[in-house]
């Protein structure tokens, strides 16, 4: 499963970078709801419960679902634009037409990319979502029955909370941003579109078009994104795609294809690498064997040679030549050679990092 995107690759105009303050202030809010997957975040949360009052947190708590694992729309640019403000983000909010709002809001509580929920909740939607959770269903309920009421009060609940706990912290978050945006702008004029391919990407390349909007005689870049579910959306002119850097997102990976909109991608701005699906499911299939288990076991301490592992194990040296290529292709297993003879020893630190691994590529 991947989402991919196809733009054109001549020019990077259809590509842009820029920091969104009301983006960070919602990755705060999600590190707020679901702080053990940011430890990065751990000094920000610290004050932030130190400087909350209860009705905040209170608050907080309540919408959360609008900028949990499907986050929002519109808590993402909806515009290209340098130099935006918070205030001028809310404003963009608060100007959506309410039909799109709605069906943002609505996409964000079930968490699917459905674009036929507007303009009104059905009761349809009231009861999928009362499947998923009552809190869920009670946000849609106030959202159905006044969504203009609905829209003031989350946007008079960002204010209040970037007040409280987000404005003294945005200008250190400003600068790591600006820095990271610079990266890649330089990035872009270089190297153009392909600076998508650092992202989180299973494959790149060049395909022959079949849509209407882009000639025969041109071929559109065609980059496939590691996430847990299909979509396919087109970049251009028209329709831009905004890469967005993040402090507090990580380690999310998040992409937002709403129709009539531009693509956004916010990624983690300190550039550490990100685990894909692949190598995750690789991984996980790998030790699934109990065979590959007691080879794991018996290189864990030390380095040992295919011969003697046969002689550990029971098995001939081409069994545990099999074995071990598969964990040598899953990268769970380090390799060095003394004369003829190849040691294989088990990477401890994969292993250990398979489970905070598996969740983040969960969580994108």
């Amino acid at each position: 499963m991947a989402v991919t995107l196809l733009l054109d690759s001549s020019g990077t105009g259809s590509v842009t970078v820029q920091r969104s303050p009301l983006a960070e202030l919602c990755a705060c809010l999600h590190v707020l709801d679901e702080p053990g997957h940011h430890p990065g975040s751990a000094a920000w949360l610290a004050r932030a419960h130190a400087e909350l009052d209860g009705g905040l947190l209170t608050m907080a708590a309540a919408w959360a679902p609008l900028w949990g694992a499907f986050r929002a729309r519109y808590l993402l640019p909806l515009s290209a634009g340098s130099g935006r403000t918070l205030a001028d983000e809310l404003q963009e909010v608060a100007e959506l037409p309410i039909g799109d709002f709605v069906a943002m809001t609505a996409q964000a509580l079930i968490g699917k990319n459905d674009t036929d929920l507007a303009p009104r909740l059905s009761d349809e939607v009231l009861q999928r979502l009362r499947l998923i959770s009552t809190s869920r269903m009670e946000i849609g309920a106030r959202l159905r029955a006044d969504p203009e009421a609905f829209r003031r009060e989350l946007l008079d609940f960002l204010a209040a909370f970037a007040a409280a706990s987000f404005d003294a912290e945005w200008p250190a978050l400003r600068q790591a941003l600006d820095r990271d945006r610079a990266e890649r702008v330089r990035d872009l004029h270089r190297r153009g579109p392909l600076v998508l391919a650092d992202l989180p990407t299973t494959s790149t390349a060049s395909t022959a078009s079949t849509t209407s909007t882009v000639s025969s005689t041109r071929k559109p870049l065609r980059i496939v994104f590691d996430k847990l579910y299909n979509a396919t959306a087109r970049v251009d002119e028209g329709r831009p795609c905004l890469l967005v850097p993040t402090v507090h997102g990580r380690p999310h990976f998040v992409i937002k294809h709403y129709p009539g909109y531009p693509v956004v991608i916010q990624y983690s701005a300190d550039g550490a690498a990100t685990p894909t699906l692949e190598t995750a499911r690789r991984r996980l299939a790998a030790l699934q064997d109990p065979t590959r288990l007691r080879l794991a076991y018996a290189i864990l301490r030390n380095p040992v040679a295919t011969s003697e592992l046969a002689t550990q194990l029971g098995m001939s040296a081409p069994q545990v030549s099999r074995h071990l290529r598969r964990l040598r292709e899953a990268q769970l297993v380090h390799t060095h050679r003394r004369g003829s003879v190849v040691y294989y020893q088990l990477d401890a630190a994969a292993i250990e990092r398979l489970g905070p691994d598996l969740l983040s590529v969960l969580y994108r």
